[in-house]
C-alpha cells in the first residue's frame, strides 16, 4: 500500500468492502506515499472491527529503523508534532504476524523463505514481537527475494537472500503448499510468476511512488482454492494538495 491511501480506497471498491469480503494484507503500509497514517489507521481500524475478516502481515517497512528513512516517521512529526503516534504505531507492528496460509495451501510471507526455515513449525516458535532484526529468519521473511539461479544467494538489498525456484518448490512440497504469493517487488503489470506455479509477487500500489507509471494487482482465492488476479491503475484521486495540514485528532 505505500502510503497511498486513495489507492486502498481503489482496492476496497474494486475488490469489495470489508466484512463482505476476507482480506490478507502483505505488509508495507506505510513509507513513500504521502498518506501512510491513513492507510495503517484504516487497515488496524478494520481488524479490530472484523478480526475475522482482515488479516495484516508485517513487512519489511513496519520496523523502526526503514520508517526513519523512507518517510513515516517524518510524516507522524509533521501530522501531529511530536514522535508519540509513531512510537505507538511501531510498538503495534511488532505485533504483526510475519505469515499466513490460506486454508494451508497458499504461504504468504511478505518478502520470501529463509535457509533457517524449512517447516512452518519452525515460524510458528520465533518469537516475533520485537524490531526487525538485521539478519536471521525474521529477517529473512520480510527482506527475501526469489531469483532466477537456483539455491540461496547473497541479496543486493543488504538484508534476506535470494532464493531459487528449486528452492520454492522444496519448501512448498515439504510443507504442502501449492505456491507461495509475496510482495515486496515492485512488478510492472501488478503481478509476476517468480517461479512458475511456485511463488507469484503481487504488487498493489499502482504508479507506485506517484511516478513508476506500473499496474496494481489484487489476487483473488475462491472457497475452492481457485485463484485469479485482477490489475487497476490508480485512483483518480489523489487527495488535497496540502500534505502539511494537521489533523485535529488521532483516531
Amino acid at each position: 500500500i505505500h502510503g497511498q491511501f486513495y489507492d486502498l480506497l481503489e482496492l476496497f471498491r474494486i475488490a469489495g468492502e470489508c466484512p463482505h469480503a476476507n482480506f490478507l494484507f502483505l505488509g508495507d503500509y506505510v513509507d513513500r506515499g504521502f498518506y501512510s497514517v491513513e492507510c495503517a489507521q484504516l487497515c488496524i481500524l478494520l481488524k479490530v472491527r472484523y478480526p475475522s475478516r482482515v488479516c495484516l502481515l508485517r513487512g519489511n517497512h513496519e520496523s523502526r529503523q526503514i520508517t526513519q528513512v523512507y518517510g513515516f516517521y517524518d510524516e507522524c512529526l509533521r501530522k501531529y508534532g511530536s514522535a508519540d503516534v509513531w512510537l505507538m504505531f511501531t510498538e503495534v507492528f511488532d505485533y504483526l504476524p510475519l505469515c499466513a496460509s490460506v486454508d494451508g495451501k497458499v504461504f504468504c510471507p511478505h518478502a520470501g523463505l529463509s535457509p533457517s526455515l524449512d517447516e512452518t513449525d519452525q515460524i510458528q516458535a520465533l518469537t516475533r514481537v520485537q524490531e526487525v532484526p538485521h539478519e536471521g529468519p525474521i529477517c529473512d521473511l520480510v527482506w527475501s527475494d526469489p531469483d532466477d539461479r537456483g539455491g540461496w544467494g547473497i541479496s543486493p538489498r543488504g538484508a534476506g537472500y535470494t532464493f531459487g525456484p528449486d528452492i520454492s518448490e522444496q519448501f512448498n512440497h515439504r510443507n504442502g503448499f501449492n505456491f507461495i504469493v509475496r510482495a515486496h517487488q515492485l512488478v510492472m503489470e501488478g503481478y509476476q510468476w517468480a517461479h512458475p506455479n511456485q511463488c507469484v509477487t503481487i504488487f498493489s500500489a499502482p504508479n507506485y511512488c506517484y511516478r513508476c507509471g506500473n499496474q496494481a494487482s489484487i489476487m483473488m482465492v475462491d472457497e475452492y482454492l481457485n485463484h485469479s488476479f485482477i490489475t487497476y491503475s490508480a485512483s483518480p484521486d489523489r487527495g488535497e494538495k496540502d500534505h502539511t495540514r494537521v489533523p485535529d485528532y488521532f483516531l
